[in-house]
């Protein structure tokens, strides 16, 4: 084989191959940083609520100055819950119920506290609650509440107290770090509670507590107090469903504004991403051919040696087998490189995210090394079979 390969490796031109490898080197690292970059990032957008069951809802009733909408009440009645759950593309509905007394809280953080003034409780069923029932739990009279507090508050500690005050970012992980005191007052009665954070909401604007408490609390601070709802939540089959999309706007209703805009984003991140690959993939293409007539001048420069080494008796694969080596070897090398090339693109770009985003998973490299894996294994059979049928051509 050395001797076989001393014998081929004459007309070699350095320079093509240089130019294979660096059309190459950037194609792969712009189709493998791309496929990367958007599942790392995807998360930022598609990752629901923590505590919130998927394919749940949130829908409201559509305010504007239009005949059909205008004069309307904001709220739900008991007949308008009805037609809701009527509609076969509606698994279950559940509506939201709010406190009808004054609450005030002081929220705390590793000691710092970030506010202290008036809140809004709300709750909705437990069945839409995706946490376990042993953390979404109160026992009436208890002075402990469970809560899933809006992630504006921790939003606005990450980026305001804990800069400002040299303090450390926290995430869902250190929930453990927050206090929450609360005021409930009342028909005359006043009480403290301590809050127990157990999951981060990114659409509530108010404070979640469970079902029990709410309706314990109301009965206790405000017994003759009574409103409907003016949100209703629903477990839906596909939010993105055109029935269900068609019916909300028939009615003058509106679904929760997050999840549509991330929808959005999400497909325009897609094609955004799709755009920059199909330019590393064109690119990577275009060096592929570089390649495949590097080889092709370099085997027709040694036709005549290639031919006698057929006639003495090499088989085609005994003489093919240099070229394939160093074409193998070529892509090898493109992809090793091209994936320390993304560990270090991603090192930047992730510091980046999690700076905006502390709670996004850390995620991993596999997508990225998966992809280049199969696209090494692709163009390598490419480069062998092709090379094996210019060496049989020639013996033909």
């Amino acid at each position: 084989m050395h001797l076989l390969w001393k014998l081929l490796r004459q007309h070699i031109s350095i320079g093509q191959f240089c130019g294979f490898v660096f059309a190459n080197l950037l194609g792969m690292t712009i189709v493998l940083a791309g496929y990367q970059f958007y599942h790392d990032v995807l998360p930022v957008f598609t990752n629901g609520d923590s505590f919130m069951k998927a394919n749940s809802i949130m829908v409201t009733k559509r305010i504007g100055t239009g005949n059909a909408i205008s004069g309307r009440a904001a709220t739900f009645s008991d007949k308008e819950r009805a037609e809701l759950e009527s509609q076969q593309f509606i698994k279950r509905v559940g509506s939201f119920t709010s406190a009808n007394y004054k609450a005030t809280a002081r929220l705390s953080i590793s000691g710092t506290q970030i506010f202290n003034s008036e809140i809004y409780f709300e709750s909705i069923p437990d069945e839409f609650v995706d946490i376990s029932m042993n953390d979404w739990h109160y026992e009436p009279g208890g002075n402990t509440v469970p809560i899933i507090l809006p992630r504006t508050y921790i939003n606005m500690y990450n980026f305001g107290f804990a800069r400002s005050h040299a303090l450390p970012q926290i995430s869902e992980g250190l929930m453990g770090m927050i206090d929450l005191y609360i005021n409930i007052r009342g028909n005359g009665n006043s009480q403290d509670f301590k809050g127990k954070v157990v999951a981060f909401s990114g659409a509530m604007s108010s404070i979640l507590v469970p079902e029990s408490f709410m309706k314990w609390s109301n009965e206790t601070f405000a017994p003759e107090e009574d409103t409907q709802p003016t949100r209703m939540l629903m477990e839906v089959s596909n939010p993105a469903d055109e029935t269900l999309t068609a019916y909300l706007d028939n009615n003058g209703l509106e679904m929760e504004s997050d999840k549509l805009n991330a929808e959005k984003t999400t497909y325009f991140l897609r094609l955004v991403i799709s755009m920059v690959m199909v330019i590393g993939i064109i690119i990577s293409a275009l060096s592929f051919y570089i390649l495949m007539l590097s080889i092709y001048l370099l085997v027709q420069k040694n036709t005549e040696k290639l031919q006698n080494l057929l006639l003495i008796g090499y088989s085609t694969a005994k003489v093919a087998l240099p070229y394939q080596l160093l074409t193998a070897m070529l892509n090898i090398m493109v992809l090793i490189i091209a994936v320390m090339a993304v560990i270090l693109i991603r090192g930047y770009y992730m510091d980046v995210i999690k700076a905006l985003y502390p709670d996004i998973p850390d995620g991993t490299l596999l997508y990225a090394c998966s992809l280049g894996i199969l696209l090494f294994a692709v163009v390598t059979l490419l480069n062998i079979l092709i090379i094996r049928r210019k060496i049989k051509h020639i013996q033909s």
